[in-house]
């Protein structure tokens, strides 16, 4: 948190609560005191919102985000005027194989939410999760705030379309938001173990060679989840600014690994002597994706707190504990 006095009695709505980021946003909210009401679509015990018991201490509505009617009751019942919207489906092998329900989700889902909110009278501050995969291909990197959106694969489509979305909602009705656009964010938490970080973590403490589905490398940014929450923490904080209302903003360390040096990291840190097995056998993805701050740098006065191997370091112990459970 930037601002501690700034939260004090806010009523704040998450999507994506049982994710990545929307666990731990919810765990630093939460040490802030505020009413925080979650839309939570599927029971995930495993979920770091449940392991930490995060959930006992929130309010939580049963629903998704195709349903803007229970969207609508709750942004009113709970006198909502902080909303955070993280919630989406996030894995590209899944939104290649189905579409339809990531389209659904992704677009239908923000729509959704922003209409909700643009029919509230208590909506003060929207903070937007977009991704760097809503640039899609571009001849040169990083990607800046200026350049457009542009999607070829069905996942990065359903960011460009959400995203845009979400700038229409602004410039149109003046709906108080702006969009985070982060790299590839790794932490505890993430279960989704076909991912590189939390694949390759599992593959070594089970004593099995990592596996990678590409020929190692495709280029990323890796970004802690503990930075990308300071980072929706101080959009939302300073929303009210001209500068910052209806803007997007990218959050990177600016430090991007191809999959095979990360690979090599994890091992190192890991000290593992397995070794890395190489599928080369992977399609609709982007082989060069990696973001500029400096935006969120020159306005924001953001920076990272963690390094690639400090996030890696506390990661790896979260999955150890979690594997001991």
């Amino acid at each position: 948190m930037n601002n501690s006095g700034f939260w004090k009695d806010k009523k704040v709505f998450v999507t994506g609560a049982t994710g990545l980021l929307g666990s731990w946003l919810v765990d630093s909210l939460l040490k802030e005191k505020v009413l925080v009401v979650a839309l939570i679509r599927d029971f995930v015990p495993s979920s770091n919102l449940f392991i930490s018991k995060n959930n006992e201490k929130i309010n939580t509505v049963s629903g998704c985000l195709e349903d803007y009617f229970v969207i609508e009751r709750t942004l009113n019942e709970y006198e909502i005027d902080t909303v955070f919207h993280l919630g989406a489906q996030t894995i590209v092998k899944t939104a290649n194989r189905s579409p339809l329900s990531t389209f659904e989700a992704n677009i239908k889902g923000t729509w959704n939410l922003l209409e909700a909110c643009r029919n509230s009278k208590l909506v003060q501050r929207i903070v937007v999760a977009s991704s760097d995969k809503a640039y899609g291909s571009h001849p040169s990197l990083p990607y800046s705030e200026d350049m457009p959106l542009r999607g070829e694969h069905p996942y990065d489509v359903s960011k460009s379309c959400a995203d845009l979305i979400a700038q229409a909602y602004f410039k149109t009705y003046k709906l108080p938001l702006a969009v985070t656009r982060c790299g590839n964010i790794f932490g505890g938490g993430d279960l989704n173990f076909n991912r590189i970080v939390p694949g390759t973590i599992k593959s070594l403490l089970e004593n099995e060679p990592p596996v990678i589905r590409s020929d190692g490398s495709y280029t990323r940014d890796y970004f802690y989840v503990k930075d990308a929450v300071s980072a929706c923490f101080l959009v939302a904080e300073h929303l009210e600014r001209d500068e910052v209302k209806g803007q997007s903003f990218n959050f990177s360390n600016e430090s991007p690994l191809s999959v095979l040096g990360l690979v090599k990291i994890i091992t190192g840190l890991m000290k593992a002597k397995i070794e890395t097995k190489i599928l080369n056998i992977s399609s609709g993805e982007i082989k060069h994706q990696y973001l500029s701050s400096q935006k969120s740098k020159t306005v924001l006065n953001w920076q990272a707190e963690f390094s690639i191997e400090q996030g890696l370091v506390e990661t790896i112990d979260w999955y150890k504990n979690f594997f001991n459970m």
